[in-house]
């Protein structure tokens, strides 16, 4: 498969590639180095990603729905209003990631590595985050709703102005988070740590 004159296939050097706006739905990728490429507004609908290195890539506005990113690295990417609704990122790194606006319903995020990752105003209803490091996250304005955090890191995270409605927040470490206006009926924060440190009954 060949998209904008570069070969799609798994294991490839995509490196600082420039596939603004490309049809790559369900392309193979697994494993593919697109360190600082340009996805801005792709389509990567059902792509395989699996291990791909997506350091610093712009994926700003990109279609990655239902995208298996399992174990990729992203550190510092660009995803900003992208849409990621039921992707697979679990254990994938996202330090420092941008995913301002973005979507990610139904997305799943097991053990992933998300500190200091901007989600400031993303949508994440129904996302599994369990056990996933959200220290130092910024999340102020997100949407949780019925989002698993379960036993999750969001130990110095923004929360202010949240919405955590019907969220389980079961042991998870909430140490020195921000909650500032933030919505929690009916969410279970049984042994959870709170921000002054107590243990949540």
């Amino acid at each position: 498969m060949e998209v904008n004159g570069y070969k799609i296939e798994p294991g490839v050097n995509l490196e600082c590639a420039n596939l603004e706006g490309a049809n790559l739905t369900g392309a193979n990728l697994k494993g593919a180095n697109l360190t600082r490429a340009h996805l801005k507004g792709a389509n990567l609908i059902g792509a395989n990603l699996i291990g791909a290195v997506l350091t610093d890539a712009y994926l700003s506005g990109a279609d990655l729905v239902r995208a298996n990113l399992s174990g990729a690295n992203l550190p510092g990417a660009n995803l900003s209003q992208a849409n990621l609704s039921r992707a697979k990122l679990s254990r994938a790194t996202l330090i420092h990631t941008y995913l301002d606006g973005a979507y990610l319903e139904g997305a799943v995020l097991l053990e992933a590595d998300l500190s200091r990752a901007h989600l400031n105003g993303a949508t994440l209803e129904e996302a599994n985050l369990t056990s996933a490091n959200l220290e130092g996250v910024n999340l102020e304005g997100a949407w949780l709703l019925r989002t698993n955090l379960n036993l999750a890191n969001l130990t110095r995270a923004n929360l202010e102005g949240a919405n955590l409605t019907g969220a389980n927040l079961k042991g998870a470490n909430l140490t020195r988070a921000h909650l500032k206006g933030a919505k929690l009926t009916d969410a279970n924060l049984s042994g959870a740590t709170m921000p002054d440190g107590t243990v949540h009954d």
